[in-house]
């Protein structure tokens, strides 16, 4: 009788091993079927837009491509690697840290449960650490960035405005270095202790997502189920993280909340990745008033590239929504937020940013107004607001 039941232990530990070896593989074929690109038609580059792109600092303030086990070297897969970020000519891109994603997500109504991260940090192998603690999922994919870097990658972690100056003579001398900045998504890693905020402004967060998909003991989530204003914790962490020298990232974030930080903030804001309700209505985007009020605190608006922001799947609607943004908000308030390897479809990767180029000159935008939108004003906002 032993015999048969210890066969069947041996075969459950083979089976076991089996899964655990084929998880890895599973993950990188959900990663790039969620960050897919949209089979759309792009025109020929002509050689002036070609040109002017080569000329810019171009700047995007949100993409994931941390969340995944991504070859940074060059796979094709998802949004984001080493070379596209080189073919499109990227010298800035805010890298944020997902801790949590709730099951069942949507962009109306979601509790803190059943987190999907949970399950993609056991499938790609991350430490065991990371499997039950947000705050080491976070210094985790810190970790491999920095791991990243000192392999000798061109990329170049921005922590102070001596860091981005730093960047901007080494591009304007023909270097191809990249900087990187992080950005965490959502404060709920910090377990309601604004405290806990120092550790990763240490390891060089400068940008500081107060909610992601639900509401947290910081601040209320567009997407979550009561939606609050900032509690008496949240107006701390937001008074420290500016007296750091940290950006506020309002995306996500309940109109409460979204009005509290107004109320209190020294500094320009900034809505990392987000949509305009005007062209595209739904919580995830900005209204109007919100738009211009990010605009009066000297800040900027990244808008995204997937279609729940913008309500198309290819360029028309990204740059429809560009258009009422610098017309309701002046164009020194507009930028790139891609939303890269967010688990979200966009017509163009990293390494197509130029098409985008081409579509802003076809508005009879100048040279100068071009490049605003396409890093120069976020470069502003951390020129004012990163320490020095």
């Amino acid at each position: 009788m032993r015999r048969p039941a210890g066969r069947l232990l041996l075969l459950f530990i083979m089976l076991a091993g089996l899964i655990w070896l084929l998880l890895p593989h599973y993950a990188a074929r959900e990663a790039a079927r969620m960050n897919a690109v949209y089979p759309v038609s792009l025109p020929t580059l002509p050689a002036d837009a070609v040109a002017l792109h080569q000329r810019l600092l171009v700047a995007d303030l949100h993409a994931d491509p941390l969340l995944w086990n991504r070859n940074w070297s060059g796979s094709g897969s998802g949004h984001i690697d080493l070379p596209r970020l080189q073919q499109g000519n990227v010298a800035l891109q805010v890298l944020g840290l997902v801790t949590a994603s709730p099951a069942g997500q949507n962009y109306s109504h979601n509790r803190d449960r059943l987190d999907r991260i949970t399950l993609l940090a056991i499938a790609q192998h991350w430490p065991h650490a990371t499997w039950t603690n947000r705050l080491q999922r976070a210094h985790f994919q810190i970790d491999q960035l920095d791991e990243l870097i000192s392999d000798g990658s061109p990329l170049l972690k921005i922590t102070t405005r001596r860091d981005l100056r730093s960047l901007q003579s080494l591009r304007l001398a023909g270097n191809r270095q990249i900087g990187v900045l992080l950005g965490l998504e959502g404060s709920h890693p910090l377990n309601g202790q604004p405290s806990q905020l120092d550790g990763l402004y240490e390891r060089g967060l400068r940008m500081l997502g107060l909610s992601h998909f639900f509401d947290n003991d910081f601040a209320g989530s567009a997407h979550g189920e009561q939606q609050p204003g900032l509690s008496r914790q949240g107006y701390d962490l937001v008074r420290r993280a500016q007296a750091l020298g940290m950006v506020i990232d309002l995306a996500h974030i309940s109109a409460s909340a979204f009005d509290d930080v107004l109320a209190i903030s020294i500094a320009p804001l900034v809505v990392s990745h987000t949509g305009l309700a005007a062209v595209c209505p739904g919580a995830r985007n900005l209204s109007d008033e919100q738009l211009r009020a990010v605009a009066k605190t000297g800040g900027v608006v990244g808008i995204a590239l997937f279609s729940q922001a913008t309500c198309s799947k290819d360029l028309s609607g990204f740059i429809r929504t560009i258009q009422h943004g610098i017309a309701t908000a002046g164009i020194h308030h507009i930028a790139l937020g891609s939303d890269f390897d967010g688990a979200v479809s966009t017509p163009i990767d990293a390494g197509q940013w130029a098409w985008i180029t081409l579509e802003l000159l076809a508005l009879d935008l100048s040279e100068e107004q071009v490049g605003m939108i396409m890093g120069g004003n976020v470069i502003r906002v951390l020129e004012h607001t990163l320490p020095e």
